[in-house]
This record gives structure tokens, C-alpha cells and sequence, in this order.
């Protein structure tokens, strides 16, 4: 076939709600798109482990520290699985990280911001890990197979870290005036980076036709982010916590809670690279992957001996 009928027999098997795999016909520009999306939710994960990571030690107890350091594992181990599936589309791990220590390629915007308290470790947990799962549980949905079947192990973890940190900004909510104050302005502070996270309106988005017209993505930016504040708001009710937006309001009619402008601006500005935490971020992550050179020297090398090994015993 050539290429206009297999892009109509690749268009068909999505509409019929079948999964495309690696070794299936595909436009170049989905595949371009995936790689896009992927390798930057994967770099999410290994970024977003260091706001977090930095409080290990300062946990207040020991069940909290334990917790902590389960949620950043799980972190590491989601960033793997998202490298893996990214590769199935014919790029290395290498080259993506190489993309992300030289700039050029992308992480969420949340990650961008500093963890002040003890109270932005429930927070985030609530707020972001709340964001991710609305986004991650329709990218199980996702037309392709590996990126779909990797989000159902994450999205499972992440439904673990929303409830560690709404428990956390719960505690600390209906503790002492000190501790609720230290929770509510963490809410002050992540409300707004939060729904940035579901990336720009709909109108100022060009790939988003494209992605839901091949089921890439189920839903739009603003129909997610809209999804979030209406889990959200209900949840801040009941621990008596208030969301920084005097705009907000419940429409009866639609059921929907109605919010403020999001600063736009902002958002591009992190994006660019000038938020509060983009350089403290990528020169912890280049200083990372420079100090943990021996260690892939050494995998690489035993490796390399098992295989000449096995080739020996045959």
C-alpha cells in the first residue's frame, strides 16, 4: 500500500478502538507527537523527584519518611517505564536524556517551583499527583499500546500519592493555627502552577486536534483541567482549606465550578527556562547524571562480560 491507504487503514484501526504497537505502520508526525509527549513525561518524573526528595530528611516522623521515600521511588520507577516505552518508537534513552541536559527538551512547569514546608509535601501530593491522575487516566486510554499500558501501573501509584498528600494537608488543616497556616499557604502558592499543568487553553493549543482526532489524547486541556477543579474544590471544602481564586463559583446549571483568568504569562516564562527553580533544577539533574557516570560504565562493562560469557558457555 502506499502511504495515503495505509494512513487511512492506520485512521480506521483507531476509530475501530484498536491499540497501534511498535512494529505497526505510522505517521511520521504521530510518532513525533508521542516522543514529544513522552520522553517529557518521563523527564516529569525524574525532575519531580527532587522538590520532594529534598524533605526526606526533614520529615516530621518516621511513617512520614517512609511514605516520602516510597512516593520518590515510585517516582524513579515510573520515569524507567516511560524511557522504556518511548524507545519502542525508535529512540534511544541516551538521546532523550541528552535532550533534556542540554535544554532542549521539556518538563511540567510544577516542578519549576520551590517546597518551602513540610505542608508543600501534601500539597503537592494533593494537587499534582491529583492533576497527573486526571491526565494519566486518560492517557490509559491512549491509541498507543505501550504508552497506554505503562500508565496503568502509574496511574494505580499515583492514586497512592493523592492520598498521602491529602491526608498530609488534612493533618496539618486541622492541627495547630501554625500548621494550618503553613497548609494554606502552600494552597496559595500551587493552586495556580497546578492547573498550568494541564498545559495552555484549547484555543492557544496546536496539536491538540491532531492528538484527539488519533485518540493520542481523550480529552482536551481544558476540559481535564476543568475535571480537576471540580474533584478538587469539594475536597479543600472539607478539610476547611480555601482556593486563592475570588472568581470561583459553582454553576448550578452546568454543575461546574466556574474560575479566575490563569496568568498565561507566567506559564510561558517557566516554560522558557526563567521560573523560580529551572536552573537550580537542570544543574541538579547534570550534576546527577555526571556523578552517576561509573555506575553506567560498570553496567555497561558487567554486561558486556555476561554476554561474552554466555557466548563462551554455547
Amino acid at each position: 500500500m502506499d502511504d495515503d491507504a495505509k494512513l487511512i487503514e492506520f485512521e480506521a484501526k483507531i476509530k475501530r478502538g484498536e491499540k497501534i504497537e511498535p512494529k505497526d505502520w505510522m505517521p511520521e508526525r504521530y510518532r513525533k507527537q508521542l516522543i514529544r509527549m513522552m520522553s517529557q513525561h518521563a523527564h516529569s518524573e525524574i525532575v519531580g523527584m527532587l522538590p520532594e526528595g529534598n524533605w526526606i530528611t526533614r520529615a516530621p516522623t518516621l511513617r512520614r519518611k517512609m511514605g516520602l521515600i516510597a512516593k520518590v521511588q515510585d517516582e524513579a520507577g515510573h520515569g524507567l517505564y516511560l524511557y522504556s516505552a518511548t524507545e519502542t518508537l525508535g529512540i534511544g534513552r541516551d538521546e532523550m536524556v541528552d535532550q533534556l541536559l542540554e535544554g532542549k527538551a521539556k518538563y511540567s512547569n510544577i516542578f519549576n517551583y520551590p517546597s518551602l514546608t513540610w505542608a508543600d509535601m501534601g500539597v503537592i501530593g494533593w494537587f499534582v499527583d491529583g492533576a497527573a491522575i486526571v491526565n494519566q487516566t486518560m492517557l490509559a486510554r491512549s491509541s498507543y499500546g505501550p504508552y497506554s499500558r505503562a500508565m496503568l501501573r502509574i496511574c494505580a501509584e499515583e492514586n497512592f500519592h493523592k492520598k498521602q498528600g491529602y491526608e498530609i494537608a488534612a493533618t496539618l488543616a486541622l492541627g495547630t493555627q501554625a500548621q494550618k497556616e503553613m497548609v494554606q499557604n502552600a494552597v496559595d502558592r500551587y493552586w495556580w502552577p497546578s492547573l498550568m499543568m494541564f498545559g495552555p487553553s484549547d484555543k492557544d493549543s496546536p496539536n491538540t486536534p491532531l492528538l484527539m482526532k488519533w485518540k493520542i489524547k481523550r480529552k482536551s486541556n481544558d476540559d481535564l483541567r476543568q475535571r480537576f477543579i471540580d474533584l478538587t474544590i469539594p475536597q479543600a471544602q472539607r478539610i476547611d482549606l480555601t482556593i486563592p481564586d475570588p472568581d470561583l463559583k459553582l454553576n448550578k446549571k452546568t454543575g461546574h465550578w466556574e474560575f479566575g483568568k490563569i496568568n498565561w504569562d507566567e506559564f510561558y516564562e517557566v516554560i522558557r527556562g526563567n521560573g523560580p527553580c529551572n536552573k537550580e533544577r537542570m544543574t541538579a539533574r547534570r550534576k546527577a547524571h555526571f556523578d552517576g557516570e561509573w555506575v553506567r560504565i560498570a553496567a555497561e562493562e558487567y554486561a558486556k562480560k555476561r554476554k561474552t560469557n554466555h557466548s563462551n558457555n554455547n
